[in-house]
């Protein structure tokens, strides 16, 4: 097994790349490479991305919270108070996605060695238990009103506050999906879903009041359990997310490219293993080849190289790839197919 530098004297990549002036203005603009280096840069930057996104949305939905806490404050609203817990346990889980995302920029160690990439997988935890909690607390006050009805003041600011509520959720939810998405970010893509969910409970905010304005008063708690069970549909979907990223779950239409990728490389007979997983927005790849048993190392190696390269090339997020290359034909021992080869050990 190799792990292929893409600076392997007198090896050519010939891919089709844009060429003329559009190839220069495209370099220019996003220069071309494909080195782990390269990639590892591109992750680094990726991950200062994120924490943009994360203060840009943590300032947008602090300003919310308040605003709309000063409103319960004078108002009582059961359903704006449900929907302000919320707001604020999704403005905090930026912070343990902010130090992530830090942890994630640190470099690999002895005891380390893939780095801290999984840091922004455990914080997908804590987002599904931030969830939960604002779930419980949300359903608690929405039954405690039920139960002991309370008058719903100031109607017109409440119903101001669950706009700028929506509003302000989805401002959020748009910058925080387009970054994530961006970047290959499952946490921070969920945490842009769940505020767009929550500026979808806001707007369940405004109708409370508006029936309360109507002569239901009880509109208003039961709004507020309509939200708590808005609150679970998203925590099931949270915790799907987090629970793949845990399993080393990849999307099937990555692994299809990245196949189709190796099959294409000149050389290369079959594919025997072929595997990916992320850490945290960052893909790893591990591939096992078969060539002609009569090449020299040196051409199994040109081989792996251009493997290497293509698997760069065509799988988005991908920062290294470890690569094994065979003979074909040969018998091995079926466990020796599962097994994991360190980089430039013979298999």
């Amino acid at each position: 097994m190799t792990r292929p530098s893409e600076r392997h004297h007198g090896h050519e990549h010939p891919h089709d790349h844009p060429t003329g002036l559009k190839g220069l203005v495209l370099g220019l603009l996003r220069p071309h490479s494909h080195d782990s280096a390269d990639s590892i840069d591109a992750a680094l930057e990726s991950s200062a991305a994120g924490i943009r996104a994360l203060k840009v949305s943590l300032l947008v939905l602090l300003a919310t919270a308040l605003a709309q806490a000063a409103v319960v404050w004078t108002s009582g609203s059961t359903a704006l108070l449900a929907d302000t817990v919320h707001n604020v346990s999704d403005a905090l889980t930026a912070v343990p996605l902010w130090i992530a995302f830090l942890l994630g920029r640190r470099a690999a160690s002895r005891r380390y060695t893939y780095g801290y990439d999984r840091a922004e997988d455990l914080a997908g935890v804590f987002i599904v238990l931030m969830i939960a909690l604002s779930a419980v607390l949300a359903g608690y006050e929405s039954v405690r009103r039920l139960l002991d009805p309370q008058p719903l003041s100031h109607v017109g600011l409440v119903i101001a506050a669950g706009l700028i509520g929506a509003v302000g959720n989805e401002v959020v939810a748009v910058y925080r999906i387009r970054i994530g998405r961006r970047i290959g970010s499952a946490a921070l893509v969920a945490d842009g879903l769940h505020a767009r969910t929550d500026g979808l409970t806001s707007l369940a905010v405004v109708v409370g009041a508006l029936g309360v304005l109507a002569g239901f008063p009880l509109a208003d708690p039961l709004v507020g359990l309509a939200i708590t069970v808005a609150i679970l549909v998203v925590l099931r979907g949270a915790a799907t997310d987090v629970w793949r990223r845990l399993m080393d779950a990849v999307d099937p239409e990555v692994v299809d490219a990245a196949e189709a990728g190796i099959r294409a490389t000149p050389g290369v007979l079959d594919v025997e293993r072929l595997r990916l997983r992320w850490t945290g927005h960052r893909l790893r790849a591990e591939a096992a080849v078969t060539v002609d048993p009569a090449l020299s190392v040196v051409a199994g190696h040109d081989i792996a190289v251009e493997v290497h390269h293509r698997l760069l090339h065509d799988v988005p997020q991908l920062v290294d790839a470890t690569v094994h290359v065979g003979p074909a034909g040969h018998e091995r021992d079926p466990h020796h197919r599962l097994a994991h080869h360190a980089p430039g050990h013979p298999g």
